[in-house]
């Protein structure tokens, strides 16, 4: 019993011992595996980055003759759009030379009409002052009457609006008076009323005062 009590562990140890190197070798193995995949991607990887940088090269040499034609083209259309500035500016300043003659113009034209207004301006001044020196007297006259007229209606619209008024306070003043006199005699009867109240609550009292008494 006893040897087989030591076989039995030493075969298990064994056992144990054989899964972990098992273990151990497939892990290394699968190590491996991940280390070339990782190596091929990396390389793969470089590979691709190396064939943009050809490509990348191409390009930037292509870039560089469409540059350099470019250049030639925009030189070209900035001489063109200088001529064209030129051009512009000519016409400018022709325009600004008709525009000043022609405001220059203008600005006569105006200067006489002006002119031609103020004469005529103080001719009829003139003749208004003429006119109004032999119309004066006789306007005058008229407007006097005319005024005259004017207050003596305004003071008789006056008047008849302030005897119309006076009536009117007259009126309101009379009713006023008969409304006093109205409140006098009802506070001349309240005191007569309460005053005989007054005399009928001591009566009252006296009476139930003897009756008291009495019964006592």
């Amino acid at each position: 019993l006893t040897n087989c009590a030591t076989v039995i562990p030493l075969t298990f140890q064994t056992n144990v011992l054989t899964e972990l190197r098992k273990w151990k070798i497939s892990l290394i193995e699968h190590h491996k595996v991940q280390m070339r995949q990782e190596k091929e991607k990396h390389a793969a990887h470089v590979r691709q980055l190396s064939n943009e940088m050809e490509n990348l090269k191409e390009l930037l040499h292509t870039y560089e003759i469409s540059i350099g034609r470019k250049d030639e083209v925009v030189i070209t259309n900035l001489t063109q759009a200088l001529e064209r500035q030129k051009e512009r500016i000519e016409l400018m300043r022709k325009f600004t030379l008709w525009r000043i003659q022609h405001v220059k113009a203008k600005q006569e034209e105006y200067a006489n009409r002006i002119a031609d207004r103020q004469f005529r301006t103080a001719l009829m001044k003139k003749v208004w002052a003429a006119w109004r020196s032999l119309s004066e007297e006789k306007w005058k006259e008229k407007v006097a009457k005319a005024c005259q007229l004017r207050a003596e209606d305004v003071c008789v619209q006056l008047t008849n609006d302030y005897e119309a008024k006076i009536a009117e306070l007259t009126a309101t003043l009379e009713q006023t008076k008969a409304e006093i006199l109205r409140l006098h005699s009802e506070r001349e009867q309240y005191e007569d009323t309460m005053k005989k109240a007054f005399m009928r609550g001591v009566c009252a009292l006296n009476l139930e005062a003897m009756t008291m008494f009495q019964s006592k």
